[in-house]
């Protein structure tokens, strides 16, 4: 089978990619090793839609993002679970120190704000005026009005149907076993049951903690990244859950999110274990207590809040500098890859995609995505 562009990964990147390819009348052919949102992309609870103490070179992508986010659930004729809440990132220390003490909040929020994510410095009394539920010992915080939640598999799922209403063909549980380079192309990917499907045009690697091994297959060149599973847990509070945004920490791992009216999601950085073997991630017992207790030392209501469910089964990928490496990939000159996301792709994913899907369609690179590119790995000749 021959199709001008094979997108390898059905998660919520690849689904949202071949929906717009296809959308301009592009043939496109999705592999997806298990099911759509099986992975990474799937799970419980919601995924933050956060601009709010990301990476820089991010920025003007998550800015795009803001403008997507809002219609993308009536583009696709399906519920995402988005709502714009606005974030929250809390901060403690109020002494100078190597992180800045308060002042740096206001340098944080200047940056922010100026590549395209409105942020405001809150002091005490502000951050209580919004969650009067948080600790004494919280100082100040970060505000971004613009930040938000949705449901990932929700998405994700609607991404994949919307690109096969468009003409995508979305193949699950069909592994990529490796690719076929001729030159400096890559000219398809051969299946773990030995299928061989032709590229015209281009091959692209959105496939998470696959890419790199994939990659490895036509000699690419090697990407720093490796494997992580992280944490969620679900809590059920004896009140009415005492967060009302999008909460995150400046000096702790935290990050919570209101699902309902007595059910919270308690995350941040917290990570399981990977069996190689099983190819499955568990939950570690001291780390579910430990994430739990940050949240109660940052939220005292919490005291009382008990855990329904812990997760760590889902493998994200993060690279040596936790940003993504989107780029096509030395030597070959087609081999698109967009992974390493390092658990903050989700908020800027509708953005990224829309601009890898012009970049496959014109040729061309888009602005924004000059500083995901490869080469900040090599050296400067």
């Amino acid at each position: 089978m021959r199709h001008r562009f094979i997108i390898v990964g059905a998660g919520i990147y690849g689904s949202a990619t071949a929906w717009h390819l296809a959308r301009q009348g592009a043939d496109v052919l999705v592999l997806e090793a298990g099911e759509v949102a099986g992975g990474a992309s799937g799970g419980p609870g919601k995924r933050g839609v956060r601009g709010n103490r990301r990476a820089a070179t991010e920025l003007p992508l998550m800015r795009l993002a803001y403008d997507l986010w809002p219609r993308l659930a009536e583009e696709l004729d399906a519920d995402t679970g988005y709502e714009r809440v606005g974030s929250l990132n809390l901060f403690e220390e109020d002494q100078p120190g190597m992180r800045g003490g308060l002042a740096a909040l206001r340098a944080l929020a200047w940056r922010q704000d100026r590549l395209g994510v409105p942020t405001e410095a809150l002091d005490e009394r502000q951050v209580r005026e919004l969650e009067p539920g948080v600790a004494p010992a919280v100082r100040g915080g970060l505000w971004s009005p613009l930040d938000g939640v949705a449901d990932h598999t929700a998405t994700t799922r609607a991404l994949a149907a919307a690109a096969r209403q468009a003409g995508a063909v979305v193949q699950e549980h069909t592994p990529v076993a490796s690719l076929i380079r001729s030159g400096n192309r890559v000219t398809g990917v051969v299946t773990r049951s030995g299928e061989t499907h032709e590229a015209d045009e281009a091959v692209v690697l959105l496939n998470n903690s696959g890419a790199a091994a994939l990659a490895a297959t036509v000699d690419g060149a090697p990407l720093p990244f490796w494997r992580m599973v992280p944490q969620a847990l679900t809590v059920r509070t004896t009140g009415t859950s005492p967060v009302r945004h999008l909460v995150g920490h400046h000096n702790r791992a935290l990050s919570l999110k209101t699902l309902g009216p007595h059910e919270l999601m308690v995350t941040g950085g917290w990570r399981g274990v990977w069996d190689e073997r099983a190819g499955a991630g568990s939950t570690v017992e001291s780390a579910i207590r430990g994430n739990l207790a940050e949240a109660r030392a940052v939220y005292p209501d919490l005291a009382d809040a008990t855990l329904q469910t812990a997760e760590a089964s889902r493998a994200e990928t993060y690279s040596a500098d936790d940003l993504p490496v989107i780029d096509v990939l030395p030597p070959t000159t087609n081999l698109l890859v967009g992974s390493g996301f390092s658990g903050h792709g989700f908020a800027i994913a509708p953005a990224v995609a829309l601009l890898l899907a012009r970049w496959l369609l014109t040729g061309d690179r888009p602005e924004p995505l000059t500083g995901l590119a490869y080469r900040r790995f090599t050296p400067v000749p």
